[in-house]
């Protein structure tokens, strides 16, 4: 199943797919075949994906879901991080720590491990590349909070996690191994409503605590010529994390389509 939604998002994200339908459109017209209608289906994709603010409102809408507390449990007993924020290939030949844009979801997890003295601190994350070759997050993490003065004692290393459903799955069997609950779930805010689905519907009760926000919250659907490359990436972003929606709602792991 992994190989099957890495492989599919190669196809399904925005970019990939209009060169898809431009090679299709070639292939048609070399057979004699009107393409014309697949270029511009092509030609309005690349548009909608470079030109317009339609990625920020599609992952503001994700964002916006689930609010920031304003303060955490003063009992509260883990703090959950879920992967994704480490450059692990990179790592891996150039040592050190590297994070891309995700790692919000480590300094904010920081933040709480410092303002809750008490609490454990839960990273879920292994290697989600083709090869398999790296150390996931869990075990960066280590090196990380380490550095900054948290003792190894109060981490918990899941490191066997791909995906988000597995992100929650073997984090259930941690938290009821080491009997913890009234936990903190931070990851990326876009990230959240699946996140909160999958841990609803498995049983875990966590208080979401959104982070990384890649939108200021103010955005309209509109023209934006000034930044094609950021558009794109937005889009893409955003996509991807509608379509994880609808695919774990299909196939029964969460109880909503757009959890709140």
């Amino acid at each position: 199943m992994f190989l099957v939604s890495k492989l599919f998002w190669l196809v399904a994200q925005p970019l990939s797919l209009v060169f898809i339908l431009l090679f299709l459109a070639l292939v048609l017209n070399g057979f004699g075949m009107r393409g014309g209608f697949v270029a511009g289906l092509a030609a309005v994709i690349l548009f909608v994906t470079l030109f317009t603010t339609a990625g920020s409102v599609m992952l503001q809408t994700l964002e916006d879901r689930f609010p920031r507390p304003a303060a955490l449990p003063a009992d509260l007993s883990c703090i959950i991080i879920l992967g994704g924020a480490f450059e692990n290939e990179v790592m891996a030949s150039r040592g050190g720590i590297e994070f891309n844009q995700a790692a919000d979801r480590f300094v904010e997890g920081l933040r709480l491990a410092q303002a809750h003295p008490n609490a454990r601190i839960l990273v879920s994350g292994g290697d989600g590349s083709f090869s398999g070759s790296y150390q996931g997050d869990a075990h960066a993490a280590e090196a990380f909070f380490t550095t900054f003065g948290i003792p190894a004692e109060r981490l918990i290393r899941e490191g066997a996690s791909r995906t988000t459903f597995e992100n929650a799955a073997n984090t259930r069997e941690l938290l009821e191994n080491e009997k913890l609950s009234q936990c903190a779930l931070v990851t990326s805010a876009f990230h959240m409503p699946r996140s909160v689905g999958l841990f609803r519907k498995l049983g875990i009760d966590v208080i979401p605590w959104p982070t990384d926000y890649r939108t200021t919250g103010k955005a309209n659907l509109w023209f934006d010529f000034s930044q094609p490359s950021l558009n794109a990436q937005l889009t893409t972003t955003a996509v991807r994390e509608w379509i994880g929606l609808f695919a774990y709602y299909i196939g029964g792991r969460t109880h909503a389509l757009f959890p709140r």
